[in-house]
């Protein structure tokens, strides 16, 4: 049995959902990061699929779906160095990744 559109939808929506339960019932700043990039990469499986399930005159992919998921890995991957050195900021002045005790701004 070959995949369809609606599988790679299913799966990307099951993965969205499982970062947004993480983001909303964790605690820990660690596991909400992991969590929203689990959400960023939902969305580039659904890009790519339809993307890949979108054929051109010619009967070929459309791949500008697929190009801007190279944009969204950049942006992500600068996003997680510039998120991990923040939390590691915030873990060497409050020696905590807990989001309850990061309650001001302030160190």
């Amino acid at each position: 049995m070959t995949p369809t559109l609606a599988h790679y939808l299913i799966v990307s929506g099951l993965l969205f959902t499982i970062g947004l339960a993480g983001v909303m019932l964790r605690r820990n700043i660690i596991i909400i990061f992991m969590c929203l990039e689990l959400m960023l990469n939902a969305a580039n499986l659904s890009l790519v699929a339809f993307s890949r399930y979108n054929l051109t005159m010619e009967g070929l992919p459309n791949y500008n779906g697929q190009i801007l998921v190279f944009f969204i890995i950049t942006v992500a991957a600068a996003e997680v160095a510039v998120g991990l050195a923040i939390i590691v900021a915030l873990f060497r002045a409050r020696q905590t990744t807990h989001v309850e005790d990061l309650d001001s701004m302030k160190f």
